[in-house]
């Protein structure tokens, strides 16, 4: 989420608008398209959804190409599991143009099975199950027997709502939900040197 919050910042400081404080977690669960919609909407921007998702995708290109870091440990938790037979998948709202070199670049792609994003299925956010219902879906595994990892309260409510389990990771951007998170989660991380060995 830093590099959101980061080109956030530098987007609206470059319009002469000063970044709102809950910008970040008004949009956390939202496609792509719906933050576009969402901010020329509350901001009246002048530039089409399309214009600003183009913006935003260049700004966004080079970060997660160059710039993005695994959470601490998360590199050698998830080769563990990949290791020992877990079936992993990715489930983000990221389009493939910026999944693709994050997980390239943090070294985490070839330990995924599957890579989903919310346009792959109906192009809704993560404030709906769908997404993670379709990785359960690609990976052959019913929604019980699935895990998540998401730091994000909308994420942790739509995969709990689907009856899987759901493990939160800890995010400054999330910081304010973080109680309410702690009260729906199956359990909580800051490091995933803490994470479940077994899923």
């Amino acid at each position: 989420m830093g590099v959101w919050d980061a080109m956030d910042a530098r987007f609206f400081r470059e319009r002469g608008i000063r970044c709102p404080d809950d910008f970040s977690t008004a949009v956390a669960a939202m496609q792509f398209r719906e933050i576009a919609e969402y901010a020329k909407k509350r901001f009246d921007l002048p530039d089409t959804a399309e214009e600003l998702m183009a913006i935003w995708n260049r700004m966004a290109a080079y970060e997660y190409a160059h710039t993005v870091v695994p959470k601490p440990h998360a590199l050698s938790y998830v080769r563990h599991l990949h290791e020992t037979g877990a079936r992993l998948a990715i489930a983000t709202t990221l389009p493939a143009s910026l999944r693709e070199p994050a997980l390239e670049h943090a070294g985490l792609k070839p330990y995924f099975h599957i890579q989903c994003s919310a346009g792959d299925d109906n192009g809704k956010g993560k404030e709906h199950a769908d997404i993670y219902l379709l990785a359960a879906t690609r990976l052959g595994v019913r929604p019980e027997s699935c895990t998540v990892f998401e730091d994000i309260l909308p994420g942790i409510r739509s995969a709990r709502s689907v009856g899987m389990n759901a493990w939160a990771m800890y995010d400054a951007s999330s910081d304010k939900d973080w109680t309410s998170i702690g009260q729906i989660a199956t359990g909580t991380l800051r490091d995933f040197s803490d994470a479940p060995n077994i899923l």
